[in-house]
């Protein structure tokens, strides 16, 4: 999953980005406002993290932007003022959720799954897929009950098509969720990973729709 972090402060961008990348997400990071405003519109995050205070453009004005160019991406604000008229106006700008600095990172991260989880109509953190279980609150993986290693990519694509599960998903679509903006977005990559995952996974795990591309079954 991809997650756009707009945030200007060094220390806390590189640990909330350094959080997300453990559980297996892809993180993008604009460190002003005018970055986060073009990346939002522009590119097809699963959810966006979006600090109140940016320069160049507050964050409340960069979302209303995005909500009014019909951007439907879920977005959670962050800001470092405690008053509670601000968190107001950032949900009835179109946050779908916020959190006051200083926060603790485990809750960060419990929120961050939960919108992602509502996203994709998702209820548990666990998923199950017939033997195979996917815990995405720590990116870990078993099938038939024994712990399988896999590479963080391995883990994104898997991770994106639990989440659609029942829903084709295109190379070029993976392709767009698995990696950085910077990144060498080489959709016949996705075929090697798909080709591991079978291998450790087991190869009913996930269907080819010939020449469209990959699904599991919701079942």
């Amino acid at each position: 999953m991809r997650v756009l972090l707009a945030e200007d402060e060094p220390h806390l961008c590189e640990q909330i980005k350094k959080l997300l990348n453990a559980e297996g997400r892809v993180v993008d990071v604009a460190n002003s406002g005018l970055d986060a405003l073009h990346l939002g519109a522009t590119e097809p995050y699963d959810m966006i993290i979006l600090d109140l205070g940016l320069p160049e453009r507050d964050g409340i004005s960069i979302l209303r932007e995005w909500r009014n160019e019909g951007v439907k991406t879920p977005v959670l604000i962050l800001t470092a003022r405690d008053g509670w008229s601000e968190r107001v106006d950032g949900l009835d700008a179109g946050a779908d959720d916020y959190m006051t600095k200083p926060f603790h990172m485990p809750e960060l991260a419990a929120r961050v799954r939960a919108i992602l989880r509502r996203q994709s109509g998702q209820l548990n953190p666990v998923i199950e897929m017939g033997n195979v279980i996917l815990d995405t609150r720590n990116g870990r993986v078993t099938a038939d009950g024994v712990p399988v290693d896999l590479t963080a990519q391995e883990i994104a694509v898997l991770t994106y098509l639990a989440h659609n599960s029942g829903r084709m998903i295109s190379r070029s679509e993976l392709s767009e969720h698995i990696y950085e903006y910077d990144g060498d977005r080489d959709s016949n990559t996705i075929a090697v990973f798909v080709t591991r995952l079978r291998k450790k996974l087991g190869t009913d795990l996930i269907t080819t729709v010939r020449g469209r591309g990959y699904m599991i079954d919701s079942a």
